[in-house]
């Protein structure tokens, strides 16, 4: 079931998302699922060459043999653990909320209030993962998704947490379009752009890129409300540019 949230930073400036179906989200982890076995047949062809030398090595430690099996287990426990859990908190963490299923379908996990993911929303989601997994295959987690009405499995309850869409394109002005989308020179810096959040920087880049697919009166709108939230935290010479001159220039002085 696809549905659509609408979310609004503290600074009351709302974006729209679309939440990612059931369908959409199973298929990104079936293509995750696959390149996991794929990495975790490879490790047991690699442990198989590497086993002889381990040996021998354990050997001279003079261990014994029982020892040697406990080491041998716990090395394949935590190796297998980092293949299919920590694969996903890596991937999300690092880069942008998406796994290469996920961005394979077109699908990311923010924060609820839209902002990207961090560190910690990405290793507490996927521990939960541990237990969906455990539960019938994430079958409770799919009536989960299905009950929720911003389609959360446990995992994004507990991480505060929503699976949506990236935006699809959508040419809303072809005359602008055919122009293409690159501005007609590299934007400079603005004086005080250091000094901002991450969480204001993401706004910024947020717009950026999004405003190519919405209409002109629209991104005209949110252009003015992001630089009128921003105007404050930045330099005197921040009044002289116009609002979408204002926001190139802090998304070139602060690159994700």
């Amino acid at each position: 079931m696809e549905r659509s949230v609408t979310v609004r930073t503290p600074e009351s400036i709302a974006f729209h998302y679309e939440l990612a179906g059931l369908g959409s989200r199973f298929l990104a982890v079936a293509i995750d699922l696959f390149i996991q076995l794929i990495l975790a047949f490879g490790a047991i062809i690699l442990t198989g060459y590497a086993k002889g030398g381990f040996d021998r090595f354990l050997g001279s430690l003079h261990l014994k043999s029982s020892q040697t099996d406990s080491i041998i287990y716990a090395g394949a426990i935590v190796l297998y653990f980092m293949i299919f859990f920590g694969y996903f908190i890596a991937f999300e963490a690092w880069w942008n909320g998406q796994t290469p299923g996920k961005r394979a379908i077109g699908i990311r996990v923010v924060r609820d209030g839209g902002y990207p993911i961090g560190f910690t929303e990405s290793v507490i989601r996927n521990l939960i993962r541990i237990i969906e997994v455990a539960l019938f295959i994430y079958g409770v987690s799919a009536i989960c998704a299905i009950i929720s009405a911003y389609n959360k499995r446990l995992g994004d309850l507990a991480a505060g947490t929503i699976v949506v869409r990236d935006s699809s394109f959508e040419v809303t002005n072809p005359d602008s379009w055919l122009q293409g989308d690159a501005d007609p020179a590299p934007p400079m810096g603005v004086a005080g752009a250091a000094g901002l959040s991450d969480d204001e920087v993401s706004l910024v880049h947020r717009y950026l890129e999004r405003r190519s697919q919405l209409e002109p009166a629209v991104a005209q709108q949110l252009a003015q409300r992001v630089a009128a939230s921003l105007r404050p935290r930045l330099g005197p010479d921040s009044a002289d540019l116009d609002d979408h001159e204002l926001l190139r220039r802090v998304g070139a002085a602060r690159p994700r």
